[in-house]
């Protein structure tokens, strides 16, 4: 009884200063349905919050590297080019920032966006693997304090006047390192709250956090561009340090920090599947953390991971490129502006809402995860092509197969690093161990961000002979991803077969039987 007050103490102790704070006001303790509300509102905005300092850099592409690929383009761009150069809201296109308005200014970019996505997948293994470990709140803290001082750092190369290549470097890559704690972070401390029943559409609506960061990134860092691109960086870098301040204080990471737990076990069963944890606790088992390559072995981690890297890279080409693309192209025979293109850009991203919520809602329906991200992804394909071929026939067009390809290319990428990692990282083979969620979670994103790495780079260098080639890679690449899924698939399929088959009949011999 002694250990089960001092265990509880313990636990209290770690209870974040907001909500004791709170508490003590109130005078009495936060219900479960009120902590759950609260790890929704802080896990959505932190993560959010990560996204808007990850968009700007493709807003503020073509600010740095205004003529790069000018001359490569699917239209013939001289007879547009002196309107450009003439336009007033591209007035900083006739300069740019060096070392990136010189000849390989593109492939510098791309340089960098491999730096920042290559130390951001690799630490991801990393903080997977010590978010098991640590606590999560004072991981995701750090992450985000970090994320926000390196993102404000890059920006302020413009009010220094640096011009050397190797600094923005550096801060992109340990903007990244510190990136890397955010996701597994936020899916463990979800993992540790929410449970099994609709988990695809609960996390396909709370995934949206990916697009509301992508969106809020491109309009604040548009709206900024016109005090200096530096702007465009320093704010969404203060914001997400508000945000991490936030959750420090008031993100309760799991149930037994606010000294709920015993009250969960006794009310078990009087709980829906929504209330009850994705990992139900046990008092008499001592869990120890999974590693890494045991976690790489639960059945379907290593296929779902391989999709992901040719998803992310897929996704992460639009959301390095796309208002970079869509300011250099032009529609329906007009260029726009830097900012009108991170602005019309954003589309891509509220099609990723919608696509995350429909494959997770289908997802859940069928019961057929492997079955629905392929579906999103072949079908990708065609919608890539169409993108391509008449995006810029008319603004009109461009908007409404944006919106498409958003939905097709998002919808799988979402529901892979959500109830998919959340469905693997609970797997049976795990035996109810809960501290597997965030290895698991890592070892399927941190794969993703690879391609996430490639695809951007990849970009950098083909778009200087053809976007269409680049345009040809995402296609191939959506192909290959849905492949990879291609046997999970054929067994799901199987699985909803089986309780359809009529029993068989008596008379027939025992080999024609399906073995139990």
């Amino acid at each position: 009884m002694g250990s089960s007050s001092e265990q509880r103490n313990k636990m209290r102790s770690k209870k974040p200063l907001g909500i004791q704070l709170f508490e003590n006001v109130r005078g009495s303790p936060l219900s479960f349905r009120s902590c759950q509300a609260l790890v929704l509102v802080l896990t959505f905005l932190s993560y959010a919050s990560y996204h808007a300092t990850r968009k700007t850099t493709s807003i503020v592409k073509s600010v740095l590297d205004p003529k790069t690929n000018l001359g490569m383009l699917h239209w013939p761009s001289h007879l547009y080019l002196e309107k450009l150069k003439g336009a007033e809201n591209n007035m900083t296109l006739s300069s740019g920032w060096a070392p990136f308005n010189d000849e390989d200014g593109t492939a510098l970019l791309g340089e960098i966006d491999l730096a920042f996505l290559g130390v951001y997948s690799f630490g991801m293994f990393f903080a997977g693997h010590l978010g098991d470990r640590v606590d999560l709140r004072i991981l995701l803290t750090i992450g985000m304090i970090g994320t926000g001082l390196f993102t404000a750092a890059f920006g302020a190369g413009y009010w220094f006047n640096i011009h050397n290549f190797y600094y923005f470097l550096g801060m992109q890559m340990i903007a990244g390192l510190f990136q890397s704690s955010g996701w597994p972070s936020v899916v463990a401390v979800i993992g540790n709250w929410f449970g099994k029943s609709k988990r695809g559409l609960i996390m396909g609506i709370w995934n949206a956090h990916t697009s509301v960061g992508n969106i809020s990134g491109s309009l604040i860092a548009a709206a900024m561009l016109k005090f200096g691109w530096s702007w465009s960086f320093a704010v969404p870098g203060i914001m997400i340090s508000l945000v991490g301040l936030t959750v420090f204080l008031f993100l309760p990471v799991s149930p037994d920090v606010i000294g709920i737990e015993l009250d969960l076990h006794l009310k078990d069963t009087e709980k829906n599947d929504m209330d009850a944890p994705l990992l139900e606790g046990r008092l008499d088992v001592k869990e120890k953390a999974v590693g890494f390559i045991e976690a790489w072995i639960i059945p379907g981690v290593a296929p779902f991971a391989l999709c992901l890297f040719f998803c992310k890279l897929v996704a992460y080409t639009f959301l390095y490129w796309l208002p970079f693309y869509i300011s250099h192209t032009a529609i329906g025979g007009q260029y726009l502006s830097d900012s009108s293109a991170g602005v019309l850009s954003t589309l891509f991203d509220v099609g990723g809402v919608v696509g995350g919520i429909l494959a997770g809602h289908i997802s859940d329906h069928l019961d057929a995860r492997a079955l629905t991200a392929a579906s999103f992804t072949f079908s990708a394909i065609p919608a890539l092509f169409f993108y391509r071929i008449y995006g810029s026939v008319s603004l009109i067009w461009n908007i409404a197969l944006m919106f498409v390809t958003g939905m097709l290319v998002n919808g799988p990428y979402a529901l892979i690093t959500t109830a998919v990692s959340a469905d693997l990282g609970t797997h049976s083979s795990l035996n109810g161990n809960s501290r597997a969620l965030a290895t698991v979670t890592a070892i399927i994103d941190g794969t993703g961000s690879i391609g996430a790495a490639v695809g951007p780079l990849l970009t950098g260098y083909i778009s200087a002979k053809s976007w269409s080639a680049v345009f040809t890679m995402l296609m191939a690449s959506a192909l290959v991803a849905g492949l990879l899924l291609s046997r999970l698939v054929v067994a799901e399929v199987v699985a909803k077969m089986e309780p359809r088959r009529p029993a068989p009949a008596s008379d027939l011999p025992v080999s024609s039987m399906d073995e139990p």
